[in-house]
């Protein structure tokens, strides 16, 4: 005999959707002054962003409802009281006028990081399930030791591979492989961990993070990001220990691979020339996203695509995009003073806040240690998995890791491992700030910096 129990579903009353605007009517007059709400010190689009991050914590089976209706109040309220607030102005820049071209800074727009991680979830999402039907993974355990060290080689692997791919890339490929050798059965601990892998092997590359390759095309220098590895590694030992026996407490890698099992090389080939395409098209036109769908198309001609993958990665997607778009219109336009307690906030901040428009504000204030800054806003989305691309990818093919609550109290030994990378980096290497263009900052007193150009 069988018991029925409903099942408990998140739902948001039409009624109070359609009261939305309503509530918004009294603070237009707000844009009609110039003046922005707040309440105290506070701005009204702090406290509408941290409402949706405590919903997405609160309703982890809700995640994509809560990001969209959070994106659509924060749009509503933007229109309501920011007159200058321009939607089409804020996704595709300011048009060039010929009498502003010369004495105004264009905006950008936000249509290039848009498209950018669309094309990156969905493309890398098929790249996974094609990397898994080429039973590459199921041959690993006769290559991965049996005891806690097999999660530690994978976790390894991952940090090694994201130096010189995308970290999304990294993190599914391992996701895919733990899914495999684990049998579907992976610790929250250990799938942080796999996350925090491929973030910290690619905080030191200019090719492994959205976010550092925005700094060398800024101008930053690929030597200038290197050393945050001082830090990366300091942490990955750390937490890899930990998740590692994690894993291998809550189910041990499996011991044998399965006999007769045939590699596929044809879709072995797919996936390299996928990782080809996505490095390539990140040097040439910083958008790595177009060269992993033309690769995709490529392969279509001696492979089956799976394409039935992208529906599945839709959702995940387009959340994570309704969480840029609302940290993008947060009014963060100055940070305080660049420093290295500033930069170790900012790693926190980036665990909640996207770190894209964060790493921008940095580029734009400059006299930051470049990679203390990559190391912080790159390893410190690690510890929610929202955090990061790569842990809202990795969550579509691991829902169970939603659960915020579960993912901070299993994965802790995140936080204290960027804690402790942090602080290896900064006795090790000491605050070395340094503008855009290789320019070393050195302090002449207690009051002053003087700009001296480096050697």
């Amino acid at each position: 005999m069988s018991s029925y129990l409903p099942e408990f579903r998140f739902r948001i009353p039409r009624g109070i959707i359609l009261l939305i605007p309503m509530f918004f009517l009294p603070l237009a007059s707000f844009g009609a002054t110039g003046a922005q709400p707040s309440i105290g010190p506070v701005r009204i689009e702090f406290i509408i962003f941290g409402l949706i991050l405590l919903g997405v914590a609160l309703f982890h089976k809700q995640t994509f409802t809560v990001a969209l209706t959070g994106l659509t109040v924060l749009l509503i309220f933007k229109f309501a009281t920011d007159p200058g607030f321009h939607f089409m102005e804020h996704i595709f820049g300011d048009i060039p006028m010929k009498d502003q071209f010369l004495d105004k800074e264009l905006r950008q727009g936000e249509w290039g990081i848009i498209i950018n991680l669309l094309g990156l979830l969905l493309g890398f999402a098929v790249l996974s399930k094609i990397f898994e039907e080429s039973k590459v993974p199921d041959v690993l355990p006769k290559y991965l030791p049996d005891d806690w060290k097999g999660p530690f080689m994978l976790l390894l692997f991952v940090f090694v591979m994201s130096a010189f791919l995308d970290n999304i890339a990294a993190a599914l490929i391992g996701g895919t492989i733990a899914l495999v050798v684990f049998r579907n059965k992976v610790h929250t601990g250990y799938l942080a961990a796999i996350v925090a892998s491929s973030n910290a092997g690619g905080a030191g590359s200019v090719l492994g993070d959205t976010t550092t390759t925005m700094m060398w095309i800024d101008g930053v220098s690929m030597f200038n990001v290197l050393h945050a590895y001082v830090a990366s590694i300091s942490a990955f030992v750390f937490f890899a220990w930990f998740g590692s026996h994690q894993q291998d407490k809550y189910f041990p890698i499996v011991k044998d691979a399965p006999c007769n099992v045939t590699i596929d090389w044809k879709k072995i080939a797919s996936v390299v020339l996928i990782l080809i395409g996505a490095i390539a098209s990140n040097i040439l036109y910083d958008m790595p996203a177009l060269g992993v769908w033309i690769a995709l198309v490529i392969s279509m001609l001696f492979i089956k695509v799976p394409w039935k993958e992208v529906p599945g990665a839709i959702k995940g997607t387009i959340f994570l995009l309704c969480l840029v778009l609302c940290a993008s219109m947060m009014p963060v336009e100055e940070l305080p003073e660049a420093s290295w307690v500033t930069t170790l906030f900012l790693g926190f901040l980036s665990s909640v806040f996207d770190n894209i428009p964060l790493t921008k504000l940095c580029l734009d204030q400059g006299f930051y240690d470049w990679g203390m800054l990559a190391y912080a806003v790159g390893f410190g989305g690690s510890m929610v998995w929202f955090g990061s691309s790569a842990g809202v990818a990795i969550t579509n093919k691991f829902p169970e890791g939603r659960n915020v609550v579960k993912w901070i109290k299993n994965g802790w030994h995140i936080i204290v491992a960027y804690i402790i990378g942090f602080f290896a980096l900064y006795l090790i290497m000491g605050w070395e700030p340094a503008d855009n263009k290789g320019h070393k900052v050195e302090a002449a007193d207690e009051t002053s910096q003087v700009i001296v150009e480096r050697q």
